[in-house]
């Protein structure tokens, strides 16, 4: 089974990088690969993609030795499973809200002696059985990695029981839901929000764990300061919204009365 990219670098004491890819097509997955990003994360919880367009954005991905992060949609095992069975190097569970829940989504991610994932070992993860069938179970609890996103102050008193639960391997802090959550929406210097965002970094490293969250560029310092070590840097739709605007306002210098659209809202990271 194919190292992760992502784990190597973490487990050496190493900083990862990922970009959040939003369009649905392989194109963006290997242009993003090729800048040299370390993960892709792919979202299926709000985006609506299907299942051949995924597949076509691991290829993409593997081609370039760059690790991929699906963050599934909450509830059903078989959501979890088919995109490590289809050679994702990792998923995310958002919204995880107690120590119960993280344990059910060991339970069915993971293979003995950790968990009862389903078995089957015909899929691209399993070489289409030409792996080993002992070395495919091992290699898939140690090359492909569990996120839990962290994104709700309700899980907060569980947050020390659930990085010590063998099978984690990050707690991803989510800011954008979590600032929500506080009734603080869009505040990322809300002083609940800097407080959680330091204490998942400090609970993930006390317990063996690696910290992971979402922020600009321009951050990246002061996460590697809280003791994050994967951080998802941006997105593909931020970068193209920002190029077509620099276009069109350096257009619009040299015609006047050409329209300025409104800078899209948010960012999607």
């Amino acid at each position: 089974m194919r190292e992760s990219r992502v784990l190597a670098k973490l487990r050496s004491g190493s900083a990862a990088s990922c970009l959040k890819v939003n369009f649905g097509d392989g194109q963006a997955a290997e242009i993003a690969s090729m800048a040299g990003f370390d993960c892709l994360w792919i979202d299926q919880e709000h985006l609506a993609q299907d299942w051949s367009v995924l597949n076509s954005q691991i290829w993409a991905a593997k081609a370039h030795n760059v690790d991929v992060m699906v963050r599934v949609p909450r509830g059903s095992y078989s959501g979890y499973v088919k995109p490590l069975e289809m050679d994702a190097t990792g998923i995310m569970v958002p919204h995880i809200m107690n120590l119960e829940e993280a344990k059910q989504v060991i339970q069915m991610t993971r293979f003995h002696p950790i968990g009862r994932r389903a078995i089957d070992g015909g899929s691209a993860d399993g070489a289409y059985t030409n792996m080993d069938f002992g070395d495919y179970l091992k290699d898939s609890n140690t090359q492909k990695f569990l996120v839990l996103q962290i994104e709700d102050p309700e899980v907060l008193p569980d947050i020390e029981a659930i990085a010590a639960l063998d099978g984690v391997d990050m707690l991803f802090f989510g800011p954008g839901d979590f600032s929500q959550g506080i009734g603080a929406p869009g505040e990322w210097d809300h002083p609940r929000l800097i407080e959680a965002r330091k204490l998942v970094a400090s609970v993930a490293n006390k317990y063996g764990k690696f910290a992971a969250t979402s922020g600009g560029i321009d951050s990246l310092d002061s996460f590697l300061e809280m003791g994050y070590g994967f951080v998802n840097v941006g997105a593909d739709i931020v970068g193209l919204s920002g190029y077509c605007k620099n276009l069109i306002e350096r257009f619009g210098k040299s015609v006047p009365g050409t329209l300025l659209s409104s800078p899209p809202p948010g960012k999607p990271y």
